[in-house]
């Protein structure tokens, strides 16, 4: 780690009554230089921290640890309940994990927050106005990363959403907004294509809506919603969306607002917390001195805020936001239209600190109420009455890829392997209904869905069984199965596209 500059003090910090005690995760690439200025501003700010520092990252990969956290780290980050994390290189290569998806997962950092705020006119933007807080799911999706190979053409990959997921994530974007004075609520989803995924998002967003009525809340079809943000961020407030749409879009509400590189996040669980900027390591200019620690700066602010520091993050917002009033710029946002100084790291977190203590002129204030009440987000949900689950069929995969792929073939083969169980609704080639009555311009792969439904009077006890018995004795390769059932009535499995 780069020697700590000898930055000037200045008079009279606010200073907590008592310290709180946080890991340090200095990062790789540029991760130590852009740390330690940043911790310099937190102290001069008078922030109280205890910095407990941890190893994570490369080095750690590189002693055989395929995860980049040893046991070491892990049991700093859990004791301290907080870890304020440089960014890491992931290693090219099968095998290595992403820290910043290991340590979500495994702490239970279900909630990313990311402000996209423009900072015009002293960062170069098209929207001046912009004011934005994207709040994502950040376990759940297809993040669950549970994907597999299952013919010579085809590969799949799990979409997981859980009820208790989205109704942890969709109140903490109401309770973040209600603490922040925010007035609007916006859900992004894709429910017109997967309805039963993302629809429990949207449906559980209703439901929560109705509970903050001092609230506007929307929904948009994520397509058609990062369109209009991209086009007119001052339509939106806080947007609350699944893993996925949530990691692409903050990045681009980001970028929009000015700099990938001035953003900072939260990842928030139950007992503990992660900051970090969004940016990557950025190897190619590390240890040059000029990288913006501006991120992680804006990161540590979230942290203050998180560990009731309100006074203390309003303190360096204040002064980070004087700075760049005044043209003190690092290389990356330097304009000669409106910079004045263009700085390097060091010299940056120098500026940032003779501030301490002066507030913006040209643009209100910051200042910090209580972060988002967890225990409203957390408590445990009322005791739901289980649905009636009734079996009504199986779905069964197949790796086949004889008779030139003709459906027709494949549907013939299985007709009379049905048994008396079931009859043999469809067949699906990615999602297309391609038997009975397909299509002959429908594209096939090597992959097969076959939808085997219960024939009325059949009792599913053994029958799914006998079933895959039957296939097998015939030389079909079964790869995955599904069974089929109604909840209350309704179906729990999606239609065939032409069903």
């Amino acid at each position: 780690m780069a020697t700590a500059p000898a930055f000037a003090p200045v008079d009279a910090p606010v200073a907590p009554r008592t310290a709180h005690t946080v890991a340090v995760a200095a990062g790789d690439g540029i991760g130590p230089e852009i740390m330690d200025a940043t911790l310099a501003v937190l102290r001069e700010a008078g922030a109280g921290l205890d910095v407990v520092p941890v190893e994570v990252g490369e080095r750690v990969y590189r002693r055989g640890v395929s995860s980049g956290i040893d046991r070491e780290a892990w049991d700093a980050i859990t004791g301290t309940g907080v870890l304020l994390k440089g960014p890491i290189t992931t290693p090219q290569g099968k095998g290595y994990k992403s820290v910043n998806v290991t340590l979500r997962k495994t702490l239970g950092l279900f909630a990313n927050v990311r402000p996209c705020v423009a900072l015009h006119p002293h960062v170069r933007t098209k929207h001046p106005e912009m004011d934005v807080v994207i709040v994502r799911e950040n376990e759940e999706d297809t993040y669950a990363g549970i994907e597999h190979r299952q013919t010579d053409e085809v590969v799949q990959c799990l979409k997981l959403v859980t009820r208790p997921g989205c109704e942890r994530i969709v109140r903490y974007a109401f309770e973040h907004a209600r603490a922040n004075g925010r007035k609007k609520v916006s859900c992004f989803t894709k429910d017109n294509i997967m309805k039963l995924t993302d629809g429990l998002f949207h449906r559980v967003f209703d439901e929560v809506a109705a509970e903050y009525p001092d609230l506007r809340s929307e929904h948009l079809i994520v397509d058609i919603g990062t369109a209009r943000l991209a086009d007119d961020p001052g339509r939106f407030d806080v947007i609350v969306t699944p893993n996925l749409y949530g990691d692409i879009l903050s990045d681009v509400a980001a970028q929009i607002a000015g700099s990938v590189g001035l953003a900072g996040s939260a990842n928030v669980g139950n007992g503990c917390a992660l900051f970090e900027a969004i940016h990557g390591s950025a190897p190619d200019i590390a240890g040059q001195g000029i990288a913006n620690p501006s991120g992680l700066l804006m990161s540590a602010v979230m942290m203050l805020v998180h560990l009731g520091r309100t006074e203390q993050a309003a303190r360096v917002h204040n002064a980070w936001l004087r700075t760049l009033e005044e043209g003190i710029h690092t290389a990356d946002i330097h304009d000669p239209a409106t910079s004045r100084r263009r700085v390097g790291t060091r010299d940056f977190a120098a500026a940032v600190i003779a501030r301490l203590g002066r507030v913006p002129e040209t643009r209100p204030a910051v200042a910090y109420a209580a972060a988002p009440r967890l225990d409203a987000v957390l408590a445990p949900p009322a005791a739901a009455r289980r649905a009636l689950k009734q079996f009504v069929g199986i779905d069964v995969f197949l790796h086949w890829d004889e008779a030139n792929r003709d459906p027709r073939a494949l549907g013939a083969a299985l007709e009379p392997l049905s048994g008396p169980e079931f009859a043999l609704k469809m067949i699906t080639n990615r999602g297309v209904k391609v038997y009975p009555e397909g299509l002959p311009q429908t594209f096939c792969t090597d992959h097969w869905r076959c939808r085997f439904v219960l024939r009325d009077g059949q009792r599913a006890t053994g029958a799914p069984l006998r079933l895959l018995t039957r296939l097998a004795e015939h030389g079909h390769d079964v790869v995955k199965t599904e069974n089929l059932y109604r909840f209350d009535g309704e179906p729990g499995y999606s239609m065939g596209q032409g069903e």
